[in-house]
């Protein structure tokens, strides 16, 4: 079958990965510490601040109709309640040239980075970050707003508790510093855990000097049960104020989900791990327009929990298993629960060899369309990434890109999964 008319099919990035030089943020603060957990910093990344129309051109050149992007908090209020009018002025450029190639603008506010100001005051389990992002998400609104038809507020919302859970796991293993390795592939984020251990000693002493504070509570820190839910709690004073400016626009948060798959005796465990990523948060986004699907692969559970990839399974760079039919499974039990509208706002894989990327998004859309022609409310489908970019800690060494990214020149070549993205949007 062919996709609906109006079903997107973009392309997704966020700010600090592919702009460049967002020195006003935790993140950049944190790669230039001493001993940073950092494989290497951002520095200018992938130059996207000064070359986003070669990218939306390109992007809409192959025939993709939608990108998902992030507007950065700490370019917009780079100081506590000082807004700079010349980055909203940006981000309006950017908005301008996806709606002058054809492109729907699909607009994330936070994407994990955070201006360092607001970690020094607590960062993401301190209370008053709800009234400072709910601010946040008001400025931006009022001013770009009437341009948009989508906002996501948070991007992975739940990675927080995810992160704890991987901790958790990671300090048992540490002693076999192999199976520690293998860890890392169990999140869908590019994760130093064995540099974080070495380092956590002289990292603590650092921090303290930078945000005052030995343990700052970035958006992408182990999470407390009150600091998960009160990312939400923020998700909803955003999406208010918000409604507050524009009833109709398209409110949702996204959220990172595994395919939980139990072997035999790993049911509950896979319940369990289901309604932590997925099924407690329903009371605070049941009500949202739409959710922003996030998928890369499976988990599998037998009885003691969590089990490695299976023997022989091809793996991505990112250390987990190449499994494209993940987000088919994810998209209907997510759909079983949450009745509004689904956006996969980031589905890819990070492989060298482009022919088993083009392989990843035939099956992954594959599965897609079935969801469609069964009656689920699956509106676009934003392939991660549209270009090679800095993976967090893991640095530029993981491409998940339609396009890589000369380092040294920033000159742009797109793959032939970029085209073929594309071919399912003509």
């Amino acid at each position: 079958m062919a996709f609906p008319k109006g079903f997107f099919i973009g392309a997704a990035t966020a700010a600090h990965q592919v702009e460049g030089n967002n020195i006003h943020s935790d993140y950049w603060a944190q790669e230039l510490l001493p001993h940073t957990s950092f494989a290497e910093p951002s520095g200018l990344a992938c130059d996207h601040y000064h070359r986003y129309e070669e990218d939306i051109a390109l992007l809409a050149r192959a025939g993709l109709n939608a990108y998902r992007f992030s507007i950065e908090w700490a370019r917009i209020e780079p100081e506590e309640g000082k807004f700079d009018e010349q980055e909203i002025e940006h981000y309006r450029k950017v908005i301008a040239c996806c709606k002058a190639n054809g492109v729907e603008p699909i607009v994330t506010l936070h994407h994990f980075t955070s201006p360092a100001w607001l970690i020094r005051k607590g960062g993401w389990e301190a209370e008053s970050t709800i009234e400072y992002f709910r601010r946040y998400a008001a400025y931006v609104t009022e001013k770009l707003g009437g341009e948009l038809r989508y906002i996501c507020t948070i991007n992975e919302a739940n990675m927080g508790l995810q992160l704890a859970a991987i901790s958790k796991r990671y300090m048992l293993m540490a002693q076999q510093a192999a199976q520690a390795k293998s860890a890392e592939g169990t999140v869908q984020v590019g994760m130093n855990f064995e540099k974080m251990m070495e380092n956590m000693k002289f990292a603590a002493m650092e921090n303290a000097q930078v945000f005052g504070t030995p343990q700052p509570q970035i958006f992408v820190s182990s999470r407390t049960a009150e600091g998960d839910i009160l990312v939400f709690r923020a998700h909803q004073a955003a999406k208010a104020a918000i409604k507050a400016l524009y009833p109709d626009m398209q409110v949702g948060i996204t959220l990172s989900m595994h395919d939980c798959q139990a072997t035999e005796g790993g049911e509950a465990a896979a319940a369990a791990e289901w309604d932590e990523e997925f099924r407690h948060y329903l009371p605070y986004i049941q009500d949202d327009d739409f959710l922003g699907v996030q998928n890369y692969t499976r988990t599998l559970f037998g009885p003691q929990g969590q089990l490695p990839a299976p023997q022989g399974a091809e793996l991505t760079q990112m250390e987990y298993e190449f499994y494209p039919q993940a987000l088919e499974h994810v998209i209907r039990k997510v759909a079983q629960d949450f009745h509004g509208d689904l956006i996969v706002t980031e589905n890819g894989v990070a492989v060298a060899d482009d022919s088993r990327r083009v392989e990843f998004i035939r099956q992954a859309l594959a599965g897609v369309e079935r969801c469609v022609s069964d009656g689920i409310p699956v509106k676009g489908y934003c392939y991660w990434s549209l270009m090679d970019n800095f993976e967090w800690q893991k640095g530029y060494a993981m491409t998940f890109g339609l396009m890589a990214v000369d380092r040294a020149t920033m000159e742009r070549h797109p793959k032939e999964s970029l085209a073929f993205l594309g071919s399912y949007a003509k």
